[in-house]
């Protein structure tokens, strides 16, 4: 990488949001939020929906704790706890399904965590058995699950299978031994290969793979070596994101101190080799930490202007209405957002009880609408044609001129009112669309409220 690329970096590794919404969930306004505003958010998009909708469905169990990771998660080795969270997930749907005026199709349905195949496979069945009896898959669905192939079996991924899942995620972060024992996170080359070879075997069309960068004690060796070991794997997807250390939300973080981690410039230099390793590899870049071989449907949906972000990452196709089921599941009707309660216990009692397990959200205004297309054109298509006529001008003038400013380091091209992301520019996408975050403009929350982009 040329010293000019290094510079940029520098530059820009500021904290900023992800932008899987808008706006950031630090920035909702959960006085917005009446009591029947999110129900009515919901019946209104489902009826534009014509009945389709996409579920996530948060299972945050984990038999051990990996460092790095600051998802919502509990850490036990006692599988009893399965029992009654399938039941309070399954309460939360009815409680959904008796809102909405036909059965819903389920076009997307995405197992995260935690640990999914933490729970047994006949309880994955009784859970998505569960789901059907009020609703129907969609004709092209898209059904996907997480997995930690240390506790996945041949019987979890032929039940999935079954089921009519065809799309599978492993993490595997980073096969680097000293890596893996800082992050408690030791996972062998063959129990993933194994776990991906019954995937192929048993239908799922699409594996993915999921590598992180900036681990503490990463080096381009460890990418070097990663990657090589999953050349023979062939997966038809990565995802590579970068650590976000945030050691005031995640505590475990705290086991390892920044001196432990790369720099800035360090990271940069893993990234670059894993791209190179990549593209020799035969994948693209799609969006931001996304890469996929030209025959995924990703990558075709990319290619087509079809691509969509929200909560789950990238998608196929857009998904106006997003149910989220479980602990710290963030729903999102387009219209409004909510979160669900982020205590496993207290969701579970309120649930139990027949309330909405909601305590957060927000009910977007028509500046929130307007510009979270316009984030959402740059994130996924990398252009977008911004009516500036129709902003508030001090806003109006601090982004124009955030956008004067990356254009000069020729990360954007303006065209009139039209924005492009350069090549460059790619690395720089999160940067790039905050000049469009009004309430991030407004607030200037303090530093450590987002991780850094690089």
């Amino acid at each position: 990488m040329d010293s000019r690329t290094f510079g940029l970096l520098r530059k820009y590794d500021v904290p900023v949001p992800r932008y899987t919404s808008y706006p950031t969930v630090p920035y909702w306004e959960p006085e917005t939020l009446q009591s029947n505003s999110w129900q009515g958010s919901v019946r209104s998009t489902f009826e534009s929906t014509k009945g389709e909708v996409s579920l996530y469905i948060h299972l945050p169990y984990c038999e051990s704790l990996c460092s790095f990771c600051a998802c919502n998660k509990r850490i036990t080795k006692d599988h009893r706890v399965e029992d009654p969270y399938i039941e309070a997930l399954l309460s939360e749907w009815r409680l959904y399904t008796e809102l909405l005026p036909s059965k819903p199709r389920l076009v997307e349905v995405h197992l995260g965590g935690g640990t999914p195949t933490f729970f047994s496979p006949q309880n994955l069945e009784r859970l998505v058995r569960g789901l059907l009896k009020s609703a129907e898959p969609a004709a092209e669905r898209q059904w996907s699950v997480e997995v930690h192939p240390n506790v996945t079996t041949r019987d979890h991924i032929a039940t999935l299978s079954d089921l009519g899942f065809r799309r599978i995620s492993l993490g595997v972060q980073d096969f680097d031994p000293q890596v893996q024992r800082v992050i408690n996170r030791v996972q062998s080359v063959e129990q993933t290969k194994l776990v991906c070879d019954w995937a192929r075997e048993l239908g799922f069309q699409s594996v993915n793979v999921d590598l992180v960068y900036g681990l503490p004690h990463q080096t381009t060796s460890s990418v070097e070596l990663t990657m090589a070991a999953l050349e023979p794997l062939r997966p038809d997807r990565f995802a590579y994101y970068s650590y976000a250390h945030v050691p005031w939300k995640s505590k475990i973080q705290r086991l390892y101190t920044e001196e432990d981690l790369p720099s800035a410039d360090q990271k940069w230099e893993m990234v670059q080799c894993c791209l190179s390793l990549m593209e020799g590899q035969g994948y693209l870049p799609i969006g931001m930490d996304h890469f996929a071989l030209p025959d995924d449907p990703l990558f075709q949906s990319a290619a087509k202007g079809e691509l969509h972000r929200n909560f789950m990452g990238y998608t196929t196709k857009p998904s106006p209405l997003l149910i989220g089921l479980g602990a710290s599941s963030i729903s999102d009707s387009y219209l409004a957002f909510v979160q669900n309660e982020k205590s496993i216990d207290l969701y579970e009692q309120r649930v139990r009880a027949g309330e909405w397990p909601q305590i957060t959200g927000h009910v977007l205004d028509p500046e929130d609408l307007l510009l979270r297309g316009q984030i959402l054109n740059l994130m996924c298509r990398q252009r977008t044609v911004v009516p500036w006529d129709a902003l508030e001008p001090p806003f109006r003038a601090a982004a124009l001129a955030k956008l004067a400013s990356l254009e000069a380091d020729e990360l954007v091209e303006l065209h009139g009112d039209e924005i492009r992301v350069t090549a460059l520019g790619k690395l720089f996408v999160r940067n790039i669309s905050s000049p469009l975050d009004a309430r991030l403009w407004r607030k200037q929350r303090r530093e450590n409220q987002f991780s850094r982009s690089i």
